[in-house]
């Protein structure tokens, strides 16, 4: 199967839209399902109401929410284009920001649920011969949260890859810039004769996104056997 330019274009820019929003938002993901695992505070209950929020609410609020707030006039936009020359609104940079915003409630979610699997009294061993809060997460919490944690990537990476709604609103659909794989497709269905691009792009999508299942479930299978062990 042969790509023309613009579908190649589209295809490469959603694997880097992707992987940036992915690994981006990870310390972030890892920092907040570990406040939620292990720690009791006033607010927990709104703190994990607002990070599954982007689930439930329209991708496409998410995209204007997102483009009232870093859009060049936004609250934060307008600060960061004029101190640091960071532009969002209608860049790559700002699909990933979309991107990771819809995917962050899954590598969350997952990461969590592997942190709470995680017996304290381990942690709580690491803690009375004498190691420090900060190294007991690094070498007991997390190595044993690694399946979720993997899990959590590959899941926010496949919706990331596959996100429409919040992105063509905060970025809109700029061949070239701002239009990965799903709003080419979006592109190609509005267009006569554009059929057999879109059903070649949607083969493609698939495709990635099935692998990406089926390398969560072998790596999380994998780490599982070796914490086992």
């Amino acid at each position: 199967m042969t790509l023309t330019p613009e579908e190649l274009t589209a295809v490469l820019l959603s694997l880097k839209v992707a992987f940036v929003a992915t690994l981006g938002s990870l310390p972030f993901g890892v920092a907040i399902a570990w406040l939620l695992a292990r720690k009791d505070f006033p607010g927990k209950a709104l703190l994990d109401a607002l990070v599954h929020l982007p689930l439930i609410i329209p991708p496409v609020v998410t995209g204007y929410l997102l483009l009232l707030l870093f859009g060049r006039r936004g609250l934060f936009g307008g600060f960061l284009a004029e101190t640091f020359g960071i532009v969002f609104a209608f860049r790559w940079t700002g699909a990933a920001l979309a991107c990771a915003v819809m995917g962050f409630p899954l590598l969350v979610r997952a990461i969590r649920l592997s942190m709470e699997a995680v017996d304290p009294k381990l942690e709580a061993a690491a803690k009375t011969l004498g190691a420090p809060p900060a190294l007991v997460f690094l070498t007991v919490t997390l190595p044993l949260s690694l399946p979720g944690l993997l899990a959590g990537l590959v899941l926010s990476f496949a919706r990331a890859f596959g996100e429409f709604g919040a992105t063509i609103t905060f970025v809109s659909n700029i061949p070239g810039e701002t239009q990965t794989l799903p709003t080419a497709i979006y592109s190609f269905i509005q267009v006569p004769g554009g059929d057999a691009m879109a059903l070649r792009l949607t083969v493609i999508s698939i495709a990635v996104a099935a692998v990406a299942l089926v390398c969560s479930e072998l790596l999380a299978r994998r780490m599982s056997k070796r914490l086992l062990g």
